[in-house]
């Protein structure tokens, strides 16, 4: 860990205002880098913001174990450096949105970039995490290798919460080594082509750690060893695409993403067949998550993706009359409800931010 500045602790502040708020019942909006306000309903009005951006800072790192443990308002682009100098990567590859997210905003909003379905998501590379509760305690949750399990699945939960069951203040996530060969192609196909293709190579056990399929065209992404990727372009074929596609397509800057209509992540099972949609779509994951820019009605969006066996998340400007998450059966309401009402009795931290109710 050479060379990498530690700044000043800053947990005792925030637990400070956390314990204010719950001695005034005053909610408390929680915010980093503020890069995923497009995604949750609105804040509370009367709610006073929680900045962790002053808690920053990589606190250990030794890339030989193959864990970082950093503080929540550590910038992704600090984390996305130090990790790049030692030839490593998180896995789940996250949206940065330009280096201004934090890593705290990164683990409670769970979200994963192209290489998901091959590498796993943001919760199943969380070690651990250090968390203030709703009784104004701060906490530590699991630990920092993969055999320790005491408050492992705390840790995991805190990932995708946004924020709703705690302040995320430090976190121990596991990292992996940079694949030795790289390699992207983009090959010209008919949508129901390329769908046949990728369930056949699925089956294979191509090194594929992206694929995506947008104006008529599928990019694949191959990463591994330099033989095995040989091996599958030689099978493959296609031409060459530059590695900048996957960013723009992580980052949601391609030109697809412009279209000013509202946009729909679906998330759906694996090898879900091609569906009519109401609009235009980019089939990322291999097909399990279709990008669809629409006009169309959430009522409509979401009987589609309920009737394929998935679901709907809508991105777009926070909007207090249509829920950007999908609904919840009732028994998994009053799940939500029983560990809201555990880790944050008073109810201070993000209400409403993911459902009205909880």
């Amino acid at each position: 860990m050479r060379g990498i500045l530690i700044p000043m602790d800053d947990s005792d502040r925030l637990t400070d205002e956390v314990a204010q708020a719950i001695a005034s019942n005053r909610p408390i909006n929680i915010r980093g880098g503020d890069t995923k306000s497009f995604l949750a309903r609105c804040a509370t009005p009367e709610a006073m913001t929680l900045d962790t951006r002053s808690h920053s800072g990589i606190v250990r790192y030794d890339p030989s174990e193959l864990v970082m443990t950093a503080r929540a308002g550590t910038p992704m682009s600090e984390v996305s450096k130090v990790l790049d100098a030692a030839g490593q990567m998180l896995p789940c590859e996250p949206p940065e949105f330009s280096g201004s997210a934090t890593l705290g905003g990164v683990v409670a909003s769970g979200l994963s970039g192209p290489r998901r379905p091959w590498s796993g998501s943001v919760r199943d590379f969380m070690l651990g995490c250090r968390l203030i509760t709703g009784r104004g305690k701060h906490l530590r949750f699991g630990g920092e290798v993969m055999k320790n399990v005491a408050g492992y699945d705390m840790s995991r939960l805190a990932a995708g919460s946004f924020g709703c069951l705690g302040v995320i203040t430090e976190v121990s996530i596991k990292v992996l080594p940079k694949p030795r060969a790289r390699r992207s192609i983009v090959l010209e196909l008919a949508a129901s082509e390329a769908m046949v293709e990728l369930s056949r190579w699925r089956r294979t056990a191509l090194p594929i750690t992206g694929a995506c399929y947008l104006d008529g065209r599928l990019h694949v992404r191959l990463e591994g060893g330099e033989g095995s990727v040989q091996s599958a372009l030689d099978r493959i074929g296609g031409d060459a695409l530059d590695m900048s596609f996957w960013t723009a397509l992580r980052e949601r800057e391609l030109p697809f993403f412009g279209d000013p209509r509202t946009l729909w992540r679906l998330s759906l099972p694996n090898a879900t067949p091609l569906m009519s949609l109401p609009g235009d779509a980019a089939l990322d994951w291999g097909g399990a998550q279709r990008w669809l820019k629409t006009s169309a009605s959430s009522t409509e969006i979401r009987w589609i993706a309920h009737g394929a066996g998935g679901h709907a998340t809508r991105y777009g400007p926070p909007d207090t009359t249509v829920n950007p998450f999908a609904p919840l059966a009732e028994p998994l309401v009053r799940l939500h409800r029983e560990l809201k009402k555990r880790l944050d009795p008073h109810g201070v931290f993000n209400p409403g931010r993911l459902y009205a109710d909880v």
